[in-house]
């Protein structure tokens, strides 16, 4: 049962990194990414379609993606998808090919995303204290019970609280990488 507790508060805690991680290739830095086009999603017939699945997107040069969609009817669609999204992008086509440049980030920009990378970082460490909590808790609920020892129960808030600060840690390394790929030019 201890373990048990344990073992999900792990796994808790290494969601919430993941969560952290998958938020963070959505943030733009100076250089493009397919990853900022995940969320996009194109009306294929009526149908909300991820971007990725109605044609190939490469990334050529450092600032720039380019997307061969699969069926030429949408290249208009695609347009108008990427547009409608709150990345702030301008895509062009030539009647065969989309591209998506990405200007420099202005430095009010690269406040901007700093900012955002801090309240990510901020949320994941709260998701890793609620774990945290809800072990203590199970792990107090089987004191009352009789089912550990007090020993136990110290021994295990202790495990709990090392598993919370190596994670927090972990998030505080994340955040500052991912500051210092934003600020750098």
């Amino acid at each position: 049962m201890y373990d048990d507790i344990i073992k999900k508060t792990r796994t808790g805690m290494d969601r919430a990194i993941d969560a952290l991680k998958k938020e963070f290739t959505k943030v733009r830095t100076g250089r493009a990414s397919t990853a900022l086009l995940d969320d996009i999603r194109v009306d294929y017939y009526g149908t909300p379609t991820p971007l990725n699945q109605v044609g190939s997107l490469t990334v050529p040069e450092p600032r720039m993606i380019t997307i061969q969609p699969w069926e030429k009817n949408l290249i208009s669609e695609i347009e108008k998808a990427i547009q409608k999204s709150d990345l702030g992008l301008n895509p062009s086509s030539d009647g065969q090919l989309v591209r998506i440049a990405f200007p420099p980030l202005t430095e009010e920009r690269r406040k901007e995303m700093v900012k955002l990378t801090k309240r990510m970082g901020e949320e994941a460490k709260i998701a890793i204290r609620n774990a945290r909590r809800d072990a203590n808790e199970a792990l107090k609920k089987l004191e009352k019970g009789k089912e550990i020892s007090e020993d136990d129960l110290k021994r295990g808030e202790k495990d709990v609280q090392d598993f919370t600060d190596q994670y927090v840690k972990k998030v505080d390394e994340m955040v500052s990488s991912k500051e210092a790929e934003i600020m750098e030019i």
